[in-house]
């Protein structure tokens, strides 16, 4: 980073470029040339008339008069040079001023090209320059959460991984050394961490065709019955339901939206997923109607679960959040099912959310009503 009594600013992008030009320096230069101008111009004027004043006055020789344009010139050009310099001074202090945050900024702007996330820069003044600054805090502060969050996915990704390859290799290492047989429940066991594997890489494929995806309104989303695929949702899952001992009531009003089908039934199946796995109450209710404008269709999943603090509750639709910090393939699943959720209704010009009483917990999603 250049030492800060340095004003150039690169014109390319590399350190040693020596094609520079100081922005200030030129700028004082031009400005105090032209004020320079227009002193000696307006002084030249003013010099002139009153030379040309004196000289008919009826009492002046020609000596005098003489006399009088060189003391006129001789102030002329004193009085412009001091202002002139005057004039400098100030131009350089205000323009220096003026240009210490985008100096600041070309700074900061080379360390983020640099790969080094820059920390905030502070602001002074509420003009243009002033909210470019409020700005790039904004942007770099974004790609700082990115980048946490790259970091983060990529570790989660890793952790989800290691256990079920872990205890694949570790069973086929024992089986091919013979320090164990198969056995059916050993095959099993393979199988489930296989599955495992496979319901996550799938989960990933899935969130990152929808992020892909940028639905067009005009050609992708249709008009669609949402109650019929509640309904069918509904129906694929009751026997589910029954076997837990769940009870499932549902309050459904017919309506036609505008949405992907397929999308929709993903996000619902995964609500009703997320019921299954996390469910302590016994029962759920899925209430779907308009609301009071007739502009969205609001579905509403509700049942008892495991508790959701108020400063976690914001966070239950990220990319692998789990109330289970252990991350315990016994207490839930990767994580990715919500953010599945989130990405495809928002696609679809929706909105999603939880809204929690102790434990019982209601997640809902809304769907633009045709």
């Amino acid at each position: 980073m250049k030492p800060s009594g340095e004003w150039g600013i690169a014109l390319l992008p590399f350190k040693n470029n020596p094609i520079r030009i100081n922005v200030m320096w030129k700028l004082i230069v031009i400005n105090v040339a032209v004020i320079g101008i227009a002193i000696w111009l307006a002084g030249v004027s003013v010099k002139d008339y009153a030379c040309l004043l004196f000289a008919n006055y009826p009492s002046v020789s020609p000596e005098d008069s003489v006399a009088f344009t060189q003391t006129m010139q001789t102030f002329l050009i004193k009085a412009s040079l001091l202002a002139v310099v005057i004039a400098g001074v100030f131009h350089f202090y205000f323009v220096k001023k003026l240009l210490h945050p985008l100096k600041k900024l070309s700074d900061a702007t080379r360390q983020m090209a640099q790969g080094e996330m820059p920390e905030p820069l502070s602001v002074h003044v509420r003009d243009e320059i002033g909210q470019l600054t409020v700005d790039f805090n904004q942007l770099s502060l974004k790609l700082r959460q990115v980048d946490e969050l790259r970091k983060k996915m990529l570790s989660d990704i890793a952790h989800e991984l290691r256990t079920p390859l872990t205890n694949i290799n570790g069973y086929l290492e024992a089986l091919s050394t013979g320090i164990i047989k198969g056995s059916r429940e050993m095959y099993e066991s393979l199988h489930e961490e296989s599955i495992r594997i496979t319901r996550l890489v799938e989960q990933l494929h899935q969130l990152n065709v929808w992020q892909a995806k940028k639905i067009s309104n005009e050609q992708e989303l249709k008009v669609l019955p949402i109650h019929k695929i509640i309904e069918s949702c509904i129906d694929h899952f009751a026997l589910k339901f029954k076997s837990r001992g769940i009870t499932l009531r549902c309050n459904i009003e017919s309506a036609q939206v505008v949405g992907d089908e397929d999308g929709l039934i993903q996000a619902l199946h995964n609500l009703l997923t997320n019921v299954l796995q996390y469910d302590q109450g016994g029962w759920v209710t899925i209430v779907g109607k308009l609301n009071d404008s007739h502009n969205d269709y609001r579905v509403t999943i509700t049942n008892i679960g495991q508790s959701i603090p108020d400063e976690q509750a914001s966070l239950i639709f990220e990319r692998f959040y789990r109330l289970d910090s252990s991350r315990s393939r016994d207490t839930g699943g990767s994580g990715l099912g919500l953010s599945l959720v989130k990405e495809i209704v928002e696609q679809q010009g929706g909105k999603t959310g939880l809204h929690s009483v102790g434990n019982e917990h209601s997640f809902w999603l809304t769907v633009p009503v045709h």
